[in-house]
């Protein structure tokens, strides 16, 4: 919940050389070791702190052009950074926490490191032919800072976040108001025009090798079987939804559920008349759920409040 600058880099273990003929192969890499890592993440701290420290970001009387341009937003990245309330009642103060047991030690595992602040994670490795772990790795690096299952109300003007993991010093959980909740998400929104997904090296889209090593298009951007795809074998910008289904909730629809053969779609019904007609001929409700109500718009307590 508090503003964290980190990033999450997948990279390839090896580098890719080009043979006689000019043609590039891939020469794995040793194996990693916590000397590896500690070397890594003690000499990133040296230096991110010696780059502050030239451009005087340390000295007394420096500011921050956000501070200039934004000055709220500052104060409230400020703060999320400190973990602390930047406005409200409690500005200035921790925000409050729920505490366990507290765990020394900075080594957290192996090929984990941290040092000054800076913190170094790299002992999850997968190898090249497993696609699925590797797609789930990169859901992970793009996943939405918070989950909106840990957070719960506990009155109403407290809510409850949990924690997926207790901090070192044994934070299990936070304790927020709705306006410090608010703050702390504003703080989490990124600058405009900021891309968050980068390629670097063999895999930046102006490499030259780039097209010799990066695969092909995969099943799900194949013309073929697509009744989107262009005649002409052009790229398949849009996909089938029964490919869509299956990607995100891995149930392929073209599947028949009792005989494990493969179903084709015969009509597309739209017409709202066409579709309860079917419904109520196979015995399905024809209404859609009720939808659970609303909470009570909170807007119109602090509007009473004010």
């Amino acid at each position: 919940m508090n503003l964290n600058p980190h990033l999450h880099v997948l990279m390839m273990d090896g580098v890719f050389v080009r043979d006689e003929d000019g043609t590039p192969f891939f020469v794995p890499a040793p194996p990693l070791t916590d000397d590896d890592v500690r070397a890594i993440v003690e000499t990133t701290a040296q230096r991110v702190v010696r780059l502050c420290q030239r451009r005087g970001l340390f000295e007394e009387g420096s500011t921050d052009p956000l501070w200039e341009q934004e000055p709220l937003l500052a104060q409230i990245s400020a703060a999320s950074v400190q973990g602390m309330v930047a406005t409200g009642d409690r500005a200035g103060r921790k925000v409050r926490r729920r505490l366990t047991d507290p765990e020394d030690g900075v080594r957290s595992g192996a090929l984990c490191y941290a040092s000054r602040g800076f913190s170094l994670h790299a002992a999850t490795r997968i190898e090249a032919t497993d696609r699925r772990r590797l797609e789930r790795l990169c859901r992970y690096v793009i996943r939405p800072p918070v989950a909106s299952g840990r957070l719960r109300f506990v009155d109403e003007q407290t809510l409850l976040f949990t924690l997926k993991t207790a901090w070192a010093d044994g934070t299990c959980q936070l304790v927020l108001s709705p306006q410090e909740l608010l703050e702390k998400l504003a703080a989490l929104v990124p600058p405009p025009r900021l891309n968050l997904v980068r390629y670097h090296g063999v895999l930046a889209p102006a490499c030259p090798d780039r097209a010799q090593i990066v695969p092909g298009r995969s099943a799900l951007t194949q013309t073929e079987g697509c009744e989107h795809g262009a005649p002409d074998g052009r790229r398949c910008h849009r996909v089938s939804w029964a490919k869509l289904l299956a990607r995100v909730f891995q149930h392929d629809v073209t599947v028949c559920p009792s005989c494990d053969g493969h179903m084709k779609i015969v009509a597309a019904l739209t017409e709202p008349r066409s579709v309860i007609a079917y419904l109520d001929g196979v015995g399905l409700p024809a209404r859609a759920p009720p939808i659970t109500p609303a909470h009570l718009d909170r807007q119109l307590e602090f509007d009473e409040a004010a």
